[in-house]
C-alpha cells in the first residue's frame, strides 16, 4: 500500500514520505479546481506556495466548492470523513486523529478540507476524471483501497512473470508491465526509488516491492516464491553496479571487491532459476564480458530433479533505435536457460537478432520532440529556490496546458493518451556565472568554447572534462541522461531556453510517460531518472521476450 497509517509510522524517512504523500493529495485536488476554472468568491485558484509545499491559496476555494455539494466539515471528525481516511489508509481508526492532527500540524485544516472536497465530488473525481492519466486516476494511486482492489484485479491475470533487481524508480519494470508481464518481486536499496517505484506500480503489493540491500535479501528470497504453487519465473531482470574495471592486468576483474553487487545478482539468479535473464550494464563493462558469460554459463540449477544451465551472449544496443529522442548505449546481457532452447528452439543470440529486428523501420525522435508541448520555464535565481513551485520557474504537480496538442513522441511515450497534468517540470536554479555561460553557448557548444573563455571558472580542467558544459542540439537525439545530473546539470543546457533540463523533461527524454511521478527531494529525481532504462526501450525487450516465451 502506499500510505502506513499516521500511528505505525516509524523513523524520519517514513514520516517525510507520509508528509509528501498528504501534500500531492493536496496539489492534485488544488489543479483539478485549477483546471475546471473553479473561482469562488472572485480568488483565483493558483498557487502561493513560498516553502516547497502545496499552495495554500486553495483553502477558501475547496471550502466554498464544497459547500456547494454539502455542509464543509473542513476540521474533519465527521464518520464520512474519517471513513475516506481509512479508504486512503491515512489512519486505521478514529483514535488516531488526535495524532494526524500533531504530525500535519498547520497543514491537517488544509488537508482536511481537500479530503472533503473529493468526498463531496466524488462522481466528478472519480469518475467524470476517471481516464487513465486523469485526476481520477493519479488521485486513485493515493488511496489504498483502491490499489487493493487494482491488486486483486491483477492477481487474476495470467502472463509471464518478472522480478526486477536494482528496480530503481521502476522504467525496467514499466516497459516489461506494458507489454503483458507481471511483477512478481522488485528490489531496491534506495528509499526514494523505491516510493518512486511504488507509487507509479500500484499493481505490485507492498510486501513484493523490497528495499533492502540484495546481499541480505537472496539468504531468504526463496521465502518470496515459497507459497506461489511452484510458479516459474519467466524473466529476472537488473542492472548491478559494476566499478573494478580498470585493472586490466588481474586474471578475473569482475571477482573485484566492487563488483561484489554483480556477484550477489547472479547468486539470485541462482536461487530463483528462471528461463531468461536480461541483465544490463553501462558500455564499459564490455571488458570484463567473457568473465560474465563464463558466471553465467557455470551456473547448474537444481529444480524438480532436472539441472538446468543457461547460455549467454551480450550485446551494445542503443535506445535511439528503439524510438527514444536519446542516444543511450547500454550493454545488454541476454542468458537463455537450456530447456527453453530445447523445446521452442531459441537462443541468446535468436533473441538478440529478433530484437534488432524489430527496431527495423522505427521511426527517429530528437531531443525538439520530447521538449515540445511543454511550459517555458525560466530558472530560479535566488538560492534554496529548486524545491519552490512558482508559475514562471515550474511546479511539481501543474496543469498540462498543452494536452490536446498532437505530438507523434508523446503520443508515443504516453501510450495514446492526453495527459490533462504534467509532473516534476521544475527549473533549477542558476548562480550569476552560470546563467551568462548558458547565455552565451550555442547549440553544440561546449566548455573550450571562446565566447565563455572570460567567465569559465574550470578552465584550467578543460582538458579533462569539456563537456562540463554542453549545450544540447535540438535537431539531434539527446546525448545520454545520466545520474550525474543531480550534482549539476551544466553538460544537459536547453537549446532554447537559459536554463537546464528540468527533472520532467529529462524523464521525457527517458521515454517515461507524463504520469509518472518523481517522489523526493528535488536534486534526487534527476538521480533516479538519470539511473532508469528508458522505459520504450524496455518494452521493445520485453516484447520479443515474450513472444518467444510464447
Amino acid at each position: 500500500m502506499i500510505f502506513k497509517s499516521v500511528g505505525s509510522l516509524d523513523g524520519k524517512t517514513e514520516k517525510s514520505f507520509f508528509l509528501e504523500q498528504i501534500q500531492v493529495y493536496r496539489r492534485l485536488v488544488e489543479v483539478f479546481c485549477e483546471r475546471h476554472g473553479i473561482k469562488p468568491c472572485g480568488h483565483d485558484m493558483v498557487s502561493d506556495d513560498v516553502d516547497g509545499r502545496s499552495a495554500g491559496g486553495m483553502t477558501a476555494a475547496l471550502a466554498d466548492f464544497a459547500g456547494e455539494g454539502r455542509p464543509n466539515q473542513g476540521s474533519g471528525g465527521s464518520p464520512e470523513f474519517v471513513s475516506e481516511l481509512k479508504a486512503i489508509g491515512i489512519i486505521t481508526d478514529e483514535d488516531e486523529l488526535p495524532e494526524l492532527k500533531s504530525v500535519l500540524g498547520k497543514e491537517y485544516g488544509r488537508f482536511a478540507e481537500a479530503v472533503e472536497f473529493v468526498i463531496a465530488h466524488r462522481r466528478e473525481i472519480f469518475e467524470g476524471e476517471a481516464r487513465p492519466g486523469e485526476a481520477g486516476d493519479l488521485l486513485g494511486k493515493l488511496y489504498n483501497s483502491r490499489r487493493r482492489k487494482i491488486q486483486e484485479e491483477a492477481a487474476k491475470k495470467h502472463g509471464p512473470t518478472l522480478v526486477d533487481f536494482f528496480c530503481g524508480a521502476g522504467g525496467l519494470s514499466l516497459g516489461f508491465v506494458q507489454e503483458g508481464f507481471q511483477v512478481r518481486l522488485a528490489n531496491d536499496v534506495e528509499d526514494v526509488c523505491v516510493q518512486t517505484y511504488k507509487y507509479n506500480h500500484p499493481e505490485l503489493p507492498s510486501d513484493r516491492l523490497v528495499q533492502g540491500d540484495i546481499r541480505k535479501l537472496v539468504k531468504h528470497l526463496g521465502d518470496y516464491f515459497a507459497n506461489d504453487a511452484g510458479e516459474e519465473i519467466d524473466v529476472v531482470t537488473g542492472g548491478p553496479p559494476c566499478q573494478g574495471f580498470s585493472e586490466a592486468n588481474r586474471q578475473r576483474v569482475i571477482d573485484d571487491p566492487r563488483n561484489e553487487l554483480y556477484k550477489y545478482f547472479v547468486k539470485a539468479v541462482e536461487i530463483i532459476g528462471p528461463k531468461i535473464v536480461v541483465m544490463e550494464n553501462v558500455k564499459g563493462m564490455q571488458k570484463v564480458a567473457g568473465q560474465v558469460v563464463e558466471d553465467y554459463e557455470r551456473l547448474r540449477i537444481r529444480k524438480g530433479g532436472k539441472v538446468y544451465s543457461y547460455k549467454v551472449k551480450y550485446e551494445i544496443l542503443n535506445s535511439q533505435d528503439f524510438s527514444v529522442a536519446q542516444s543511450r548505449e547500454r550493454l545488454i546481457y541476454i542468458a537463455v536457460r537450456n530447456d527453453v532452447t530445447e523445446e521452442k528452439g531459441v537462443r541468446p543470440e535468436d533473441i538478440f537478432e529478433r530484437i534488432k529486428k524489430s527496431c527495423e523501420g522505427h521511426k527517429d525522435f530528437i531531443l525538439t520532440d520530447a521538449l515540445r508541448d511543454i511550459k517555458p520555464l525560466e530558472a530560479p535565481r535566488i538560492k534554496n529556490m529548486n524545491e519552490v513551485d512558482s508559475d514562471t520557474t515550474g511546479k511539481k504537480i501543474d496543469i498540462n496546458a498543452y494536452a490536446e496538442n498532437d505530438n507523434e513522441y508523446l503520443r508515443l511515450i504516453n501510450g495514446g493518451r492526453k495527459i490533462p497534468y504534467v509532473l516534476n517540470h521544475k527549473a533549477r536554479y542558476l548562480s550569476d556565472v552560470n546563467y551568462e555561460i548558458y547565455k552565451r553557448l550555442s547549440q553544440g557548444d561546449d566548455a573550450t568554447d571562446e565566447k565563455i573563455k572570460d567567465i569559465m571558472p574550470y578552465a584550467h580542467r578543460n582538458h579533462c572534462f569539456k563537456d562540463k558544459y554542453y549545450k544540447l542540439i535540438a535537431d539531434r537525439p539527446c546525448r545520454t541522461i545520466t545520474a550525474h545530473l543531480k550534482m549539476d546539470c551544466h553538460s544537459h543546457i536547453h537549446p532554447y531556453q537559459v536554463r537546464a533540463l528540468t527533472p520532467r523533461e529529462a524523464a521525457r527524454v527517458q521515454s517515461f510517460p507524463d504520469d509518472y511521478l518523481f517522489w523526493g527531494a528535488y536534486l534526487k529525481t534527476y538521480m533516479q531518472i538519470g539511473n532508469a532504462v528508458p522505459t520504450v526501450m524496455a518494452r521493445g525487450i520485453a516484447r520479443v521476450i515474450k513472444e518467444c516465451l510464447e
